[in-house]
């Protein structure tokens, strides 16, 4: 734990420095098929110090998860059986219990599984290798990835963008509970729609 709180507060340091839009899209990047700390972290202290350019800060970090997302994605359909007993044993998130679960999902619900982790705090690196292990439709993915990223890094941008501080520590308390409330809903509202059908 003690690891992850250093990571935290140097990903942080990369706000001050006039790198920081660099470092985020690199974050973002690296969150999506190893890192363990997510570029909100980095994207809130941005967007806070240039509100003006928060939007700015969202699509950076967008392309930069998808891309990752994609470098995961060929992590798993590649190289997977030579490197998961390093990702087991040394990437937070990965377990061979986890992983079993996700498989399930992916079987049933290829889309769905990848919108969510991409929006909610579930890890999305597991998601990503795993898409690749399990072969999930690319294309799927893709779309997927794309617009549960941008989702979710435009509506933090957007809310400091438009609330300023004061809505950070709003965020940094619930921002975990409402992007899980909103895929309830999301998914709640495919079964409606389903069942209407």
């Amino acid at each position: 734990m003690v690891l992850v709180r250093r990571l935290y507060d140097w990903v942080l340091n990369w706000a001050t420095t006039p790198y920081g839009p660099f470092a985020l899209f690199l974050l973002a990047f690296c969150e999506a098929s190893f890192f363990p700390v997510p570029p909100d972290v980095l994207l809130i202290a941005l967007s806070l110090s240039l509100p003006g350019q928060a939007l700015w800060y969202a699509c950076l970090a967008s392309l930069g998860s998808v891309l990752g997302g994609i470098a995961g994605y060929l992590i798993g359909f590649l190289l997977w059986y030579s490197l998961s007993d390093f990702f087991f044993r040394y990437i937070p998130g990965f377990s061979p219990s986890v992983f079993a679960t996700v498989q399930d999902y992916f079987v049933r619900y290829d889309f769905l599984v990848v919108f969510t982790a991409g929006f909610t705090p579930i890890p999305y690196k597991i998601i990503t290798i795993g898409a690749g292990v399990f072969g999930v439709n690319f294309p799927i993915f893709i779309v997927a990835s794309l617009i549960s990223r941008s989702a979710r890094f435009f509506l933090v941008a957007w809310m400091l963008r438009r609330y300023g501080s004061p809505i950070r520590i709003f965020i940094d308390r619930y921002f975990n509970w409402l992007a899980v409330a909103f895929v309830v809903l999301l998914i709640g509202g495919f079964v409606a729609i389903g069942r209407i059908g």
